[in-house]
């Protein structure tokens, strides 16, 4: 799937039920470190991911611009330092100048009043005036497989992120993922519709029944019991 394609699907969801499909298909995924968050709660930012690794100096920034595909997102590994800010302002212009649709940073940014007023999707582990004053040497793999909190995230990886977190996993299962997704989410707006009725979730998800089975048999958990049903509220 595209850039646009990926994004368009996912405007109607949320990093929560992504995660939730991902368990149900059984696809492996990676989660950013609490604390984490986008400049603008309200962001919802989804694509393929361009990587790369900050050495200090903003040229590796445009290196991987170059690189990169409209509506990729940069994703920066700065190996969460809180001692210096590596991106700002004039890299989100120049990132939306060549169609990327947003960045996510281990480490942090700077220049926020101007990136609120820019409206360019940004999410780190919070601000600071200073950008860095060292300059590291760099990688061979620096753009194309990076270090994110525990993990590691390539090019083969697609993220979706908003204020709840961020996600990967391999772009490979994307179509799949956001099938499941969309299914869940469907699921639970039925049931928050049914809510606002007066129908309860305990008997939206016939909990009695759950109970009584339960009571037959210690090994039935209330996940087969969704299942059996097709009723969502956890995975």
């Amino acid at each position: 799937m595209d850039n646009k394609q990926i994004n368009d699907r996912f405007k109607y969801l949320n990093t929560a039920v992504i995660v939730d499909a991902c368990l149900r298909a059984k696809v492996e995924y990676r989660i950013a470190n609490t604390g984490i968050k986008p400049i603008n709660p309200n962001t919802l930012l989804a694509g393929n991911v361009r990587p790369v690794k900050h050495f200090g100096s903003v040229d590796i920034f445009l290196e991987a611009i170059l690189n990169s595909k409209k509506g990729d997102v940069l994703v920066i590994d700065n190996q969460g330092r809180l001692d210096e800010a590596c991106v700002g302002d004039l890299t989100a212009l120049e990132l939306r100048a060549h169609g990327l649709s947003g960045f996510i940073i281990w480490g942090l940014h700077r220049d926020e009043k101007e990136l609120l007023a820019i409206d360019f999707p940004t999410l780190s582990y919070g601000s600071f005036p200073s950008g860095p004053v060292r300059l590291d040497s760099t990688e061979e793999d620096s753009l194309s497989d990076i270090e994110f909190c525990n993990f590691r995230v390539t090019n083969y990886d697609v993220v979706f992120a908003d204020i709840n977190g961020v996600v990967f996993f391999e772009k490979i299962h994307v179509k799949k993922i956001l099938g499941v997704a969309e299914n869940i989410w469907r699921a639970e707006r039925i049931q928050m519709q049914q809510i606002e009725k007066g129908v309860p979730l305990t008997e939206q998800l016939k909990f009695n029944e759950y109970l009584e089975m339960r009571s037959k048999s210690e090994e039935y958990t209330f996940r087969q019991h969704l299942r059996k049903i097709g009723g969502e509220i956890e995975e």
